[in-house]
């Protein structure tokens, strides 16, 4: 049984439009009608990153951080791989500092695009809390 079902394509260059449930995404690798792959690629991490972020929060006695903005940060390697990944995070409500790392690695746990990436590809994550 498939979990999930995606159907993409490219009628001709490099842009293709991926349909995705009711969603349609259109990605292009020369990043003109569209967001390149690896782009894509680094908001996706940090579109899942930041709720299993909340949820790690919650589950350490944080019900409720408010506003929370993940600045995503990535560099390439000469062939345009990724070759790692940021996140500084911003959170409206104070964190204790001694807090941080044990949420950031259940967040960690909970993501589930960080866990399908080479353990080599995971984000360095930095929390900035009273950011807002």
């Amino acid at each position: 049984m498939t979990d999930i079902s995606t159907t993409t394509v490219s009628e001709e260059g490099f842009a293709s439009n991926s349909q995705i449930g009711d969603f349609e995404l259109t990605i292009d690798a020369t990043n003109e009608e569209g967001p390149d792959p690896n782009q894509v690629l680094v908001a996706n991490y940090a579109s899942c990153f930041l709720p299993a972020f909340r949820v790690a929060a919650d589950q350490q006695g944080y019900e409720d951080l408010g506003q929370i903005e993940i600045e995503t940060e990535a560099t390439l390697d000469d062939d345009d791989d990724v070759e790692s990944i940021s996140f500084t995070i911003y959170v409206e409500t104070e964190i204790d500092d001694g807090d941080v790392d044990g949420i950031v690695d259940q967040a960690e746990e909970v993501c589930h695009v960080h866990s399908a990436l080479e353990s080599d590809l995971h984000a360095d994550v930095t929390v900035e809390s009273g950011a807002f």
